[in-house]
């Protein structure tokens, strides 16, 4: 592609997109970045524009017409309410603003590529699910509700634009897990618990994607001619014992209808947000192939899913007895147990130790 390209990033406000924003400004071959978001972003943009507007308004269209945009790098799929509200409004901010994102770009002429960054959360996780997943594969499952179900849509939008505009290169990445030192996400508050809950009986395979690799990747995409879905993840799987291992913090293994239950009482402390679908992934994982990533897309991560992870887990202090106590607190917010334990088995507290 020619330089001189104008870049429009949504999602500037959060973290991940103001930094790739701010890299991509950088960038020699790109002559302007334009960042948009319904709130200013927090911190350092560099020499990127922003503008405040909201993708589920209209006016969306106008803002590519005037900055004459040719590239949208669309970041605005969001995992969690968090400041945005309640899950109506997540909803809406992401399916709505995708649909007028879309039809803001199918009416401008100057648009001719459209980077989307999704993730692999649209496969689910299941017990039915295939060793590792292939860009042709559909979920075992489908989604029925929260964010798993809003990519779903998302996508199904996108590959639409694809059909209707195949004039414009649409890339679209399927990421794994972002992870890194700086991620704020509802993964990375897990891992950041002083106490990790696992689910008993289950040890899930887990696939990261360092956020540095996810910057590159990212701009691997504005840069080349690539048209598609690909997976974008490190090399490898690690398992959640190995990654507890890692993190030197303490694990305590619950039957699965507990940790369903602590999952609401940390929601309601705002500890960590375990949303059903991050409870499915703690309970079977997911892994994905990436053979596409590198074949077609031409891209290959710095980071393999240990070193990511390594990275990550190295800017976190081992955890001592407060743990216990954290877990504690939230304890008696739990589900009583339908079934009384077997006669002489040893009941297990929510400390994971055993009472008596």
């Amino acid at each position: 592609m020619a330089d001189g390209r104008t870049v429009l990033v949504t999602g500037v406000s959060r973290d991940l997109g103001r930094t790739f924003a701010r890299t991509l400004a950088a960038d020699p071959s790109v002559d302007r970045v334009v960042g948009v978001d319904a709130v200013p972003p927090r911190g350092d943009i560099g020499d990127v524009t922003f503008v405040r507007a909201d993708i589920r308004n209209p006016v969306i269209a106008k803002i590519i017409d005037r900055e004459d945009v040719d590239t949208v790098v669309h970041m605005s799929v969001i995992a969690t309410p968090g400041s945005a509200g309640a899950r109506g409004t997540m909803k809406e901010l992401n399916v709505i603003g995708t649909m007028q994102l879309l039809a803001a770009c199918q009416k401008s002429p100057r648009v001719r590529k459209l980077v989307v960054k999704s993730t692999t959360t649209v496969y689910g996780s299941s017990s039915r699910d295939p060793a590792m997943f292939t860009e042709d594969m559909e979920p075992r499952r489908a989604a029925r509700s929260g964010y798993a179900k809003d990519v779903a849509e998302v996508e199904g939008y996108v590959r639409g634009f694809a059909r209707r505009r195949p004039d414009v290169v649409v890339t679209m990445l399927r990421c794994a897990n972002v992870i890194g030192p700086r991620v704020v996400s509802p993964l990375t508050s897990y891992f950041r618990m002083p106490v990790i809950p696992t689910v008993l009986g289950f040890d899930p395979r887990l696939q990261f994607l360092h956020e540095h690799d996810l910057n590159r990747a990212l701009r691997h995409a504005v840069l080349e001619e690539s048209h598609g879905t690909f997976n974008v993840a490190g090399d490898g799987i690690m398992p959640l014992s190995q990654a507890l291992r890692r993190l030197q913090r303490p694990g305590v293994p619950l039957p699965s209808i507990a940790f369903g239950g602590l999952g609401s009482a940390l929601r309601s402390a705002r500890l960590a947000d375990l949303s059903p679908e991050l409870i499915s992934f703690l309970t079977f994982g997911r892994g994905v192939d990436t053979t596409r990533m590198r074949t077609e897309l031409g891209f290959e991560p710095q980071y393999s899913t240990a070193e990511a992870f390594c990275e990550f887990a190295s800017t976190l202090t081992p955890t001592g007895g407060h743990a216990v106590r954290m877990l504690d607190s939230v304890a008696e917010r739990l589900p009583e147990p339908e079934e009384a334990p077997l006669p002489g088995a040893p009941r297990l507290s929510i400390a994971g130790g055993t009472d008596g």
